[in-house]
């Protein structure tokens, strides 16, 4: 036990435990986790079950995948946007807004006849959603308790698309896309152990600087569908923003925080671990079609299985990570990082390729929580908030480059 700072009386009935001290003791981890994760498992919901989508909404199933991507778009522009929301109103607000669009979308998408409106609901689910992470991964505090929420998200994330299809084989497809829902359990734990109160801000609000990072999100999002126009758009949101954070150094993306080289790392690589999985999420299935003679409900158990054995390594490593350097921490990510990839171009035999998926799954998860935890770390305190935001911004990117860029691998092959 460390000795006590006697500059410090110990709290008593009449002096109260300071707010980060109860918010990163008092609330559970498994709380944690239920808050965050079933937005991974909502996210992924509507993959096996597109074709019936589009057909109770009269469309093609390519238009159907409208919905993923408002999802991803909203999980995109979110995130940030809840951690802003966040940081100057506090975690009350967040959580009450988060509850009330995940109330919201999800009641929309329960009796939605158009794909528009059905966007729209999905949209606000995963708005909602982003706003839960972001509140969750605040309160995590370590390495050990992050780990556990990333672990879960990338267990929920392989377990999505058959959780999905079996709600909707005894339910409905609407069902199936209510499961983020569930994160709604874990709020009176979460709103009775931690800190709701509002900071104290005397600058104004940044709304010119949002705006731009929504849209620079946007047009970042619609890469894969639209390349040329957004690129070049994303080019220009990022020059505009870029003036604009140099001109206003303490708006909504603080000019300190983007001069910090562990939060700039931090973010950089989770962008990239994250865009590697993805593109091996979507690939390695296509070549084990290609390289075997599997049927698809082998290969899917397969992946899954090594999905979810990549999960539980990455909790494994998050919680031996208090007890390694941060160099041996990262050595290990790049390594297996590098791996996965390498591993899929180069193995001569095809089983090996589950291996991929479990080194992609693992170096993600395990990643997004050791580096989540270095980038806020390096950020003042009443930065965090922000820090995570922007960091969790470019994991989310991730997802939406690494589609494209296995949709041009197969298409090559």
């Amino acid at each position: 036990m460390p000795l006590l700072d006697r500059t410090h009386p110990r709290p008593t009935a009449q002096t109260p435990a300071p707010a980060a001290a109860r918010e990163s003791r008092h609330v559970p981890t498994a709380w944690l986790a239920l808050l965050a994760t079933p937005l991974a498992a909502s996210a992924n919901s509507p993959v096996l079950i597109l074709p019936d989508m589009a057909d109770s909404l009269g469309i093609r199933t390519a238009t159907a995948t409208w919905l993923v991507t408002a999802f991803a778009w909203a999980i995109a522009v979110g995130t940030p946007l809840m951690a802003g929301l966040q940081r100057r109103r506090g975690l009350g607000s967040t959580l009450r807004l988060s509850t009330a669009l995940i109330v919201a979308g999800t009641a929309v998408v329960a009796v939605a006849p158009w794909l528009p409106l059905a966007m729209t609901g999905r949209a606000a689910q995963a708005m909602g959603g982003a706003g839960l992470v972001t509140a969750a991964m605040s309160l995590a505090g370590s390495v050990r308790r992050m780990g556990v929420i990333t672990a879960g998200f990338g267990t929920l994330g392989a377990v999505g698309p058959l959780l999905g299809s079996a709600i909707a084989s005894t339910a409905s497809w609407r069902a199936s896309l209510a499961v983020g829902a569930v994160a709604l359990l874990a709020l009176p734990a979460v709103m009775r152990h931690a800190d709701l109160s509002a900071p104290q801000q005397s600058s104004p609000f940044d709304g010119r600087g949002a705006a731009l990072l929504a849209l620079m999100a946007t047009a970042l999002v619609l890469i894969p569908r639209y390349p040329l126009p957004a690129v070049t758009a994303s080019l220009v949101m990022a020059a505009l923003l870029a003036l604009h954070i140099r001109s206003n150094p303490t708006g909504f993306v603080p000019a300190s925080l983007l001069r910090t080289r562990a939060f700039v790392l931090s973010a950089a690589l989770a962008c990239t671990f994250a865009t590697s999985y993805f593109t091996l999420l979507f690939t390695v299935p296509q070549l084990l079609r290609d390289r075997t003679s599997w049927s698809t409900s082998t290969i899917g158990t397969g992946q899954l299985v090594a999905l979810l054995a990549g999960s539980v390594l990455s909790m494994v490593l998050a919680a031996a990570s208090a007890r390694m350097s941060r160099p041996r921490v990262l050595t290990i990510l790049l390594t297996a990082g590098a791996l996965a990839p390498l591993t899929a171009v180069l193995t001569p035999w095809a089983p090996l390729l589950l291996l991929v998926a479990t080194l992609a799954v693992f170096t993600t998860s395990a990643g997004q929580a050791t580096l989540a935890v270095f980038a806020t770390q390096a950020a003042p305190t009443a930065q965090r908030p922000t820090a995570i935001g922007l960091f969790n911004l470019c994991y989310q990117l991730g997802g939406a480059f690494g589609p494209a860029i296995a949709a041009l691998i197969t298409m090559g092959d």
